[in-house]
């Protein structure tokens, strides 16, 4: 298995590009601070890279820059090529499934287009109409009039 759940701040902002394909691909990475100190009472920190593509890379560069708070859920790749000069370069690198905001644009200082730190409304708008739920509404009504399950179908 290979999953990797990380939660950090963007240590710059993030370098959004174009594959070929036009895909969007959005490079950034997070710092963490390890749990236990060093031998001088000090916390040390790694520094994480991360990738992430298509519609999430655009929000990632839209909505976060450097100090954002982020959960990262994905896996770790690596990757080698050869440099201009002839050197081969190893990489390691998660690759993003799933990116959260943990803080606002204006908790993290990060400037929308008009460099200002102001968010307005219009910067969250969908398509979509909100969803109204009943707490009263019976929820398994979908699914018929009774589920059977049996001692074999329990995980424990």
């Amino acid at each position: 298995m290979n999953k990797a759940f990380l939660i950090g701040r963007l240590t710059r902002d993030p370098e959004l590009r174009y594959s070929s394909s036009n895909a969007a691909i959005v490079n950034f990475s997070i710092a963490i601070d390890r749990q236990y100190t060093n031998n001088q009472g000090q916390r040390e920190t790694d520094f994480i890279n991360i990738v992430a593509f298509q519609k999430q890379a655009e929000n990632i560069k839209k909505y976060v820059g450097k100090g954002s708070l982020v959960a990262v859920d994905g896996r770790i790749q690596t990757r080698n090529y050869e440099d201009k000069d002839g050197k081969r370069v190893y990489v390691t690198e998660v690759v993003a499934d799933r990116v959260q905001f943990l803080d606002t644009r204006n908790s993290s200082g990060v400037q929308n287009e008009d460099n200002t730190n102001e968010v307005s409304p219009a910067d969250f708008q969908t398509d979509e109409a909100p969803k109204e739920t009943n707490v009263s509404d019976d929820v398994f009504a979908d699914f018929g009039s009774s589920i059977e399950i049996s001692d074999d179908d329990i995980a424990f």
